[in-house]
């Protein structure tokens, strides 16, 4: 059984599935516009699905909403200000919510971007990847350079004072110099917050059915070593394993992710997480000191566009649904917190995990005795090695 003195913050997840060409790298439910996107459809289709999850955070307060793809922007200025007037009128928003667009260069301009931020979308985070052109031809991209320049200069005059470039390393043929120009370039265009992922063979994946030689586990160890120098240098501090922000512009809504908040999510594939009291009495009991017996459920939406819309709202959209054993619940936290470079505050593993940190103690003391975690009374963090073999830590917990 879980016990929670009470639940956790809310977020919310929109999956918007469309992009214009489907990377060789990607492996998230992307499917190529070949026609003209269902738009109208699409948005009717998620304020249903919305409805049908809204029993499930009564009376609860949504902290941030992440519009993801796919390539969200795609979408016009107008339908993004309907989907997000529905979700007001359907959900209690915190007075200072943060609201997060994905973007490609290549889909905006600056008079899109305007109408995003007067829709209230207030961050923006915009694929950029690489700012070299033979780079981004191997990764499948459908923008060049003056794109990715033009992209973030069209986010500030717009009106964004908050957004996210990611990049990428590791890439086909990338050297060291090469993979630091390129964010020495972003650095330059001043974003609030710099996500640095190294490039992966996923499977189901282009790249994967024919792989590109990359380069070895110890350029891009130098490459990823470098790049945080460079951008601890330009004033951007790592909170977690690939992300980098300007203080106070850590990314609200992965920092819950991160923390094993819960988070509804809405869309062809998309997934939540939910904590809620084991009674009849839902959320409410958590107001009169705490859950004995409450459960978190993970469950998902139907993955294919056409699938989604057609049954959207009804229970036949829910793709699946699993209620999590203490043993899911402590290593899905472990999974999630560890990435965070300054750990975690132990007490946290009871108010998001329902179990006290005791569950863990073996896990945690072999973490330890590898030299891969830093563990106290007040705090679990990895070491610098912990963050290096980050999945040799992780396995310890599944």
């Amino acid at each position: 059984m879980l016990n929670f003195a009470s639940l956790p913050p809310l977020s919310l997840y929109v999956h918007i599935p469309w992009c214009v060409r489907k990377c060789p790298y990607c492996d998230f439910n992307s499917h190529e516009a070949r026609s003209d996107i269902p738009e109208q459809e699409y948005i009717d289709a998620l304020l249903r699905d919305l409805e049908q999850d809204l029993p499930r955070v009564w009376g609860r307060i949504v902290h941030t909403i992440f519009i993801g793809g796919g390539t969200p922007s795609l979408f016009s200025p107008e339908a993004i200000d309907r989907l997000l007037s529905g979700i007001r009128a359907r959900l209690p928003l915190d007075q200072n919510i943060e609201i997060t667009l994905e973007a490609n260069p290549g889909t905006v301009e600056l008079e899109r971007f305007k109408g995003f931020r007067t829709a209230g979308i207030n961050r923006l985070s915009i694929g950029i990847q690489s700012f070299d052109e033979e780079k981004l031809k191997a990764l499948g991209r459908i923008h060049g350079r003056a794109e990715a320049l033009r992209a973030a200069e069209a986010a500030r005059a717009a009106g964004f004072d908050n957004f996210n470039f990611d990049l990428m390393f590791g890439l086909p043929g990338q050297s060291v110099e090469q993979a630091l120009a390129d964010m020495r370039t972003a650095i330059d265009l001043h974003p609030t917050h710099l996500s640095a992922y190294q490039l992966t063979i996923e499977p189901n994946t282009l790249f994967h059915a024919r792989p590109p030689t990359l380069p070895d586990d110890d350029i891009t160890w130098d490459m990823q070593s470098r790049l945080q120098t460079e951008l601890a240098t330009a004033g951007y501090r790592q909170y977690e394993v690939s992300a980098y922000a300007r203080p106070g512009y850590e990314c609200r809504h992965n920092l819950n992710y991160w923390k094993f908040g819960d988070y509804l999510g809405i869309g062809a594939g998309a997934h939540a997480k939910i904590t809620a009291a084991g009674d009849a009495q839902g959320c409410a009991s958590a107001a009169r000191g705490g859950m004995p017996g409450a459960a978190i459920t993970r469950l998902w939406k139907v993955k294919h566009p056409n699938e989604y819309l057609r049954t959207a709202g009804m229970p036949e959209s829910i793709g699946g649904e699993q209620k999590l054993s203490r043993h899911d619940a402590a290593a899905e936290f472990m999974l999630n917190a560890l990435r965070l470079v300054d750990g975690f505050p132990s007490p946290l593993f009871q108010e998001r995990a329902g179990l006290p940190i005791s569950a863990c103690e073996p896990e945690l003391a072999l973490a330890e005795n590898k030299g891969l975690i830093e563990w106290d009374t007040r705090a679990i963090r990895p070491t610098p090695q912990g963050r290096r073999f980050l999945n040799n830590l992780l396995e310890l917990f599944v």
